[in-house]
Parts: C-alpha cells; structure tokens; sequence
C-alpha cells in the first residue's frame, strides 16, 4: 500500500491551515483505479464528476485564483473520492450540497518522482455522498495560469491572465479529475478587477461590468482540459450571429480584417460532417506568451498574434481549431495514449475546410509542408531514445504526455486518414466520418473502438482491404502513403537550386527595348525582378527549406536584401529564415531581429527549432542561452519547461 501524507505546511507550497485538518487512519490507494488512464489519479470506474461548479477570485497583486471546486458526483458505491492535484494550496474538503456542508477528511499522497502527473487528493465518503466541495487557492507551480504583466500585453496599462490545461494542467489551477475519458459539464461564478473582462470555454459576455463578477455556464459535457479562463482588457467584434472575436482593443482591427473569413468555414465544416452543436464559435486573441498556434477551448478557441500576419497566410490555424469542434472536442480521446485521434482527424478536416475554401491546390499546398515536417520528425524520433513514439497509438505511462504532441500524431494521423479515403474513396468516406461523429458524440474513443468502428462501418461492410495495422502500431511510415504533388513548390525547389548554383539573382535586371510610338521609336525601360509578393508564404517556407545549410553569407545577404525575410511581420517565414541563419553563421547580421523574435514570441512551435539551432552551434550558443535567460519569464510554462529540457540536452 502507498503511505499517505497527512496536511501539514511544506516547503513547497502544497499547504493547509492546520485549524482546518482533521485526521483519519483511513487509507486508499489511488494506483488501483488508474489502469484506464494511467496519467490520472482518479477513480473514475467508482465515482465521477458529473457537474463542476467553480466559485473564484482573481487576484492579480498577488498573483493568485481563490477558489471552491464543488463536485456533484455519481456515485457507484465508493468510500473514497480520488481528485488530482498540482501546485495548488488545499485549504478545506466538505460533504454536501452548498449550505449544508459538513467538513471531510482527506489526504494528499507523495508527489510521484518526476512531478508530472502531481499528486492525488483522497476523501474519504460514504457511500452515498454526491457532493464534494475543495477549498483551495493556486500558488507559483501551478502552470496552467500565465500571469502577464503591463509590459507583456498589447496596452501596457493592463494585466492578463490566461489558462492552458492540455494536457493535464487543469489540475494545477483546479483540483479535479483530470481525465479526458470523464466529460463533465461545468458553470462559474468569477470575480476580477473591474477594469478587465472574464471569459472562460462556456457562454460569454462580450462588454464588462461594473462589479466584475461574470457567470458562465458550459452545459454541454467536455473533458476536464478543456475548461478555460482568460482575464484581460477585451474587446468584441462579431463577425455573424454566432462567430466572433475578442482581442485587447488595440488588436482588435486587425483580428476583423484577418478571421474574417470564420462564417464561411463554419459553414462549409457543417457542409461535410454535420451541424456544429457548441452554439457560440468565438476566437480569443490572447498575448504572444501564449504557447501554441491555438487551443480549441469550445464556444471560445485561445489564438496566438502570431496568426495576424496581415495578409491572411495562417488562417488554416483557425480552419484546424475550428475542426476541432468535432474531432476532438464533440469526440475525444479517451487517454493520451490515443491522442491521434483527435489531432490526426482535425488536421484531416483542416485541410478539407481550406479545400472547400481556397480549392485543392492550396489543399495540397499546406498539406506538403506539413509532410516535409513529418519527415524531420520521424528522422528525430527515430534517433532518439524513445524511436516507438513514431506509432499513432502510443505508449506513454511514466512521460509527459506532452511527449506525444508531435507531428506524429498531427501529419501522420491526417496522412493515414487521406490515404485511406483514396482507398474508399470520398463519398464512402465522408458518409463514414459524418457516421463517426454522429455515433460518438460527446463521447470518448480509444484506438481499438475506432478500429472496430472502422471494421464494421467501412472496410467489411464495403469489402476493403486496408493495412491499417502499419499505420497504428509500426514506427515510420506505411509504403502505401498517400503521395502528393505540387507543381508550384517543385518550382520554389528549382528556384532555391538554381540561385545556389549562382543561375538566378533576386537583384533587378534591367534592359532596354525600342518600341515605335507614331513616327518615332521610343526607348522602353524593363525590370525584371523576383518579388516576395509573387508567391504564397508555403511557397517562401519551401525555398528557404531547400537552400544549403551551407549557404554564403553574400548570397544570405541578397536574399535578405531583396526579400527582407529577416524583417517579416510572418512568424512562419521568421522561423524557417532563423534556423537557416543560425546554420550558415549568419547571425551576427540579424542577431537583433532574432533576439526581438525571440524575447516576443511564446509559441513553442517557433521557439524550439530556432533555440535548438542556434544551442547546437558552438559560436551561438552562449547567445542563445542568455537569450532565454533573459527572457523566460515572458515564457508560458509549456515553452519554458521545453526550452530548459533542450538546453540540457545539447549540452
């Protein structure tokens, strides 16, 4: 049996007022229960959450969420309710319904060795009890919560605060059951200053109040990492009756003119797989510490500045979190074992969303970029010390599950369901997805449910041979992947080839031609110039792709010259150029601009690749480690953790 830990004050901040303890011998072990998701302590199969009500306070001077997580249950006989816990100050634990609460005892288990899944919060009950109220307040290691201040925001005159919980950090700013197998519905009572704005993944208000005290209600279950919170100074723009935009109001204009095209997605993701069943579809800008492209909270996805590129290059981001609504959020992974299926299918809806929008060409486009991604990915994994976690089904107890957040489960996923649609075709396809969706709604499916389902509802029914077992559980990619082509990228290829064997400048050229203009010849001045404009970002992302990691600094500066990469206001194109500057020591030319990038960008997706060359190049090295040290505190806890592990190991 696991020794348990009565409260008492420790030294890291996992505290309880000792007033407020009382004390049993009773003892529980949260490992019995665990085996259907072994990131979580709870004990679902005896107990569960089935509503959540939060009561909380937000606290900016001291940087902290007081709060009541009260828990309505259903109950199958349990003696003990097993929550997940992490970083968070437990104050009290009581039974029963809100006015009639009577005090409970409890206990928190060791901190497992590596701090990742926390702690479990055991209370014991009786066997019919349905209500379980915790008292607690959130402390300095609880890492969903990024406290901005003035300095990191759009205004500089107003803090932010927002929540990421994927994959399981909603229990370090809320004890719960934190399992994507268990959905629940949820409400909120939220106070903050009045001078800001609360909007959370449920129904929101779109103006302050004078008292700022804000009710949400999600009355739809979701699972526990989906829950979101976001506190700031917001504005609202609509878009149509249900769709809309909330940014600091000095984004805001430029959020109008970028998402704009958010109705016309809805309605084509509707056109394939079914009517969206969330209501509300709005879009939170949130500030660039923000670690990821977007997070598909529902009725509110979280977005990084990064996408407002000005021209409307990265908007499949919302097209993917927009997808989301469906895989993913209507149907979800049962554990992150399985995490596949809800990235692998919304990229796959992604790209059928920016099909139906912007034809098949651009489709194919994007589709190839990512590919050229996977690649990189599977030759990484493939040296590492973990080469199974090229499967789409993975194997992750023991290790973050934030492991498993890679182009693996995103490309790899969405490849497998493109190559398996041009075996059924698409007609037999979509009628199966729209099925999927219909059949699993509100539900969670592991990889076996969605294998059966695939059996019985596509490959036997239609007669259909299909190697789906390569897919799932072999490392690398299947031979019979999906092969896609692209006449304007083997261009782009042709076009970085030609310019590093010196057969093309992005310097004008300049000639001259007569021409007769009524009884005199005119002397007719042309230039012939490679501009940035003729071509689509995916199209510069190739170029910069296939140039020498060896490339001279005199044709690095023609480039940066001509199409100023270093300077562009595409966070996509800024990346690509980074890490090829860092690779050809080109980066005593543009080390500003990076160390600008760098000092304001969040997004992991960017942050890493760009440290991690810059860190394996002995000359910038130090560069890059005074970089994050100056600028890690600007870091959600997600980039920063990340950034510190890749710090380690290159050395």
């Amino acid at each position: 049996m696991i020794k348990h830990i009565l409260f008492i004050v420790s030294s890291i901040a996992l505290l309880i007022s000792c007033d407020l303890t009382r004390t049993t011998t009773k003892t529980a072990n949260p490992s019995e229960s665990t085996k259907a998701d072994v990131h979580s302590y709870a004990n679902l199969k005896e107990i569960s959450t089935k509503h959540l009500h939060l009561e909380l306070d937000v606290n900016f001077e001291n940087r902290t969420i007081y709060g009541v997580a009260r828990h309505e249950m259903i109950n199958k006989g349990a003696d003990t309710a097993i929550f997940d816990i992490n970083g968070l100050m437990i104050q009290k634990v009581t039974i029963g319904e809100k006015g009639t609460e009577e005090e409970a005892d409890m206990f928190i288990d060791k901190m497992d060795k590596d701090s990742i899944l926390g702690q479990a919060l055991m209370v014991p009950i009786k066997k019919d009890t349905r209500f379980v109220n915790i008292y607690y307040q959130t402390t300095e290691r609880s890492d969903a919560l990024d406290w901005l201040d003035t300095n990191l925001t759009s205004s500089k005159t107003k803090p932010f605060l927002y929540t990421q919980g994927q994959a399981i950090l909603t229990r370090t700013w809320i004890p719960l059951q934190d399992s994507p197998s268990n959905r629940i519905t949820y409400s909120a009572d939220v106070k903050v200053p009045s001078d800001l704005l609360a909007v959370m993944s449920a129904k929101n208000p779109t103006k302050k109040n004078n008292e700022g005290k804000y009710h949400f209600e999600m009355n739809k279950p979701i699972p526990a990492y989906l829950i979101a919170l976001a506190v700031g100074d917001l504005s609202y723009h609509a878009f149509s009756e249900n769709s809309g935009v909330y940014a600091e109001p000095e984004l805001l204009s430029a959020c109008e003119y970028e998402f704009d095209a958010i109705p016309k997605m809805i309605s084509a993701a509707e056109q394939l797989y079914g009517p969206y069943q969330w209501e509300q579809y709005d879009i939170l800008v949130l500030p660039y510490s923000f670690p990821f492209g977007g997070m598909e909270n529902p009725m509110l996805t979280f977005a990084n500045p990064t996408l407002l590129a000005g021209d409307k290059s990265l908007v499949s981001v919302i097209a993917h979190e927009l997808a989301h609504s469906w895989s993913g959020n209507l149907v979800t992974n049962r554990t992150w074992n399985d995490f596949w299926l809800n990235e692998g299918f919304t990229v796959y809806f992604e790209q059928r969303i920016m099909e139906s929008l912007y034809g098949k060409e651009v489709a194919d486009i994007l589709a190839l970029i990512e590919f050229d991604e996977l690649t990189d990915e599977l030759t990484r994994i493939k040296k590492s010390k973990n080469p199974e976690d090229s499967k789409l089904h993975l194997a992750l107890e023991g290790r973050n599950p934030d492991d498993g957040m890679t182009d693996i489960a995103y490309v790899k996923g969405a490849f497998f369901l493109k190559t398996l649609e041009e075996r059924v075709g698409r007609t037999r396809f979509d009628a199966f997805l729209k099925k999927y969706f219909e059949r699993f709604q509100f539900k969670t499916v592991d990889t076996k449910q969605f294998i059966s389902f695939l059996n019985e509802e596509l490959l036997k029914k239609e007669h259909i041979s299909f190697d789906y077992p390569s897919w799932i559980y072999a490392e690398g990619l299947p031979e019979n992947c999906i092969k896609l082509q692209s006449q304007r990228l083997e261009n782009m290829g042709k076009l970085a080839d030609d310019f590093t064997n010196g057969k093309v400048s992005f310097a004008p050229k300049v000639t001259y031609k007569w021409k007769k203009v009524g009884k005199r010849r005119k002397k007719i001045k042309q230039v012939q110039q490679i501009k940035f404009q003729d071509h689509i970002v995916q199209e510069w992302q190739t170029f910069i792709r296939r140039l020498p990691r060896n490339l001279s600094q005199a044709k690095m500066r023609e480039i940066d010259r001509y199409l100023r990469f270093s300077y562009s206001g595409n966070s996509e194109l800024l990346t690509e150029w980074f890490i090829l500057s860092a690779n050809c020591g080109y980066v005593p030319t543009n080390k500003k601009e990076i160390s600008a990038f760098l000092c304001k960008v969040g997004r992991r997706k960017y942050l890493m690749p760009i440290y991690e060359a810059l860190l394996l190049n002995k000359s910038t090295r130090n560069f890059a480690v005074y970089t994050f040290n100056q600028t890690k505190a600007n870091y959600h806890a997600v980039s920063r953790k990340s950034i510190e592990e890749l710090i380690s190991e290159t050395k």
